[in-house]
């Protein structure tokens, strides 16, 4: 494994535990050079899982882009990164239990939203004004509507 610090090859794995309800692995690591520690982890490659976009042009499923968007709906929230990897992890065991090799960034989205919704209000709703593409204020004062609703059913 090259080391991120000083890009020489050669590490000693320090510690590991399994992450995402095991199916990954968690390895601690240390550079044989100059020390450095740093993280890896190590997943079993799944079957290649196609995301058929919008526009019908189909790309490979990219787990980073999906953490890139929460990572950015949740900016300057209290959500920590362990909740966010975590919201990730959830979000890939869903598409992948749709089984098949496809599945639609619509119901991607869907899914983040779903569970963003029980995180932050506040990540939720950037998400969504991303992902829904709200053309006005009435759309966006309909998902708060909606988002409030929810919470009340939720509270009682």
């Amino acid at each position: 494994m090259k080391c991120p610090n000083c890009h020489q090859n050669g590490s000693r794995v320090v510690d590991s535990r399994p992450a995402d309800n095991g199916h990954a692995i968690r390895r601690r690591r240390e550079c044989e050079n100059c020390g450095f520690r740093f993280t890896t982890f190590e997943r079993v490659e799944a079957a290649p899982l196609l995301v058929i976009k919008k526009n019908g042009a189909r790309e490979e499923f990219n787990r980073e882009k999906v953490l890139r968007g929460v990572m950015r709906a949740a900016e300057k929230r209290p959500v920590a990164m362990d909740e966010i990897q975590n919201i990730v992890d959830q979000v890939e065991t869903k598409i992948r239990a749709v089984g098949g090799n496809e599945v639609s960034s619509q119901l991607i989205g869907e899914y983040v939203m779903e569970i963003l919704a029980n995180v932050d209000d506040i990540a939720y709703i950037r998400f969504a004004s991303v992902y829904r593409e709200f053309k006005d204020m009435a759309s966006f004062a309909k998902e708060l509507q909606d988002l409030m609703a929810r919470d009340n059913e939720k509270n009682k």
